[in-house]
């Protein structure tokens, strides 16, 4: 059966409420999954992602972004916190240690075989906590913005890297992948740029048409295809389940 729950801590000096999923009748120690969900926070989407993972065998911890669980639905206000974060790259990581240690600490997690995902934003934060130089086996970002200010860090990571991104992505231009490919190469970093033709921001949401903006919308094709990519390196990495 699988157990879930919110899960209050404390990151940054913020109230955080995560959210925990586990298979009450699985191993007592077993590989762990943080969740970094998309910019608005996290969601109901992000939470069935969790459950998903717990019911292959893993612990799975979703973060807080914002603190006290609150999920922004303002699409201005989401952009100026955007540009927070990303002009400050050492909060973000900060954030998500946080949420890591928080992981870490719980019964049944092998501490020593983790890894971290991440949808668009939660995809950028996913980088972002590799680039600190944190323990991770592997980081892996679902139509994930690429981009940081502090490209040297990439010699700091130790996870393999998977990205899966759309060829129409209208966040993250060819330009942006391109310097990200240049980015790895320097820091001679183990990773995989998996392209998706045909699809745009946001394809691993249904209803993401529904937002209303240009390239964003759902493909059952590059979501499948881009979930089993991210097991087979689960599968290389963290072992068996």
């Amino acid at each position: 059966m699988i157990k879930t729950s919110a899960f209050p801590y404390h990151g940054d000096g913020l109230r955080m409420i995560g959210y925990f999923a586990i298979d009450d009748a699985g191993p007592s120690s077993r590989p762990a999954v943080l969740v970094a969900p998309e910019a608005p926070g996290l969601d109901d989407f992000n939470r069935e992602r969790c459950t998903r993972l717990a019911a292959l065998g893993y612990a799975v911890f979703a973060l807080d972004f914002h603190g006290e669980g609150e999920v922004i639905t303002d699409r201005g206000q989401i952009t100026e916190r955007l540009k927070l974060f990303m002009a400050d790259p050492m909060r973000t990581r900060s954030r998500a240690q946080a949420a890591l240690s928080v992981l870490r600490a719980q019964p049944g997690v092998d501490g020593t075989r983790v890894a971290a995902i991440g949808y668009c934003f939660g995809g950028t934060v996913a980088l972002e906590l590799a680039r600190s130089g944190a323990d991770l086996k592997a980081a892996i970002g679902f139509h994930a913005g690429l981009g940081t200010v502090r490209p040297l860090d990439a010699k700091n990571i130790r996870a393999k890297i998977l990205i899966c991104n759309g060829v129409q992505d209208p966040i993250v231009p060819l330009e942006q992948r391109i310097a990200f490919e240049q980015e790895m190469e320097a820091g001679c970093v183990d990773f995989q740029l998996n392209l998706y033709g045909g699809a745009g921001h946001a394809f691993t949401r249904p209803g993401a048409a529904a937002i209303g903006l240009p390239g964003f919308a759902y493909s059952k094709t590059a979501d499948e295809r881009s979930w089993q990519a991210m097991l087979n390196l689960f599968a290389e990495t963290l072992g068996r389940v």
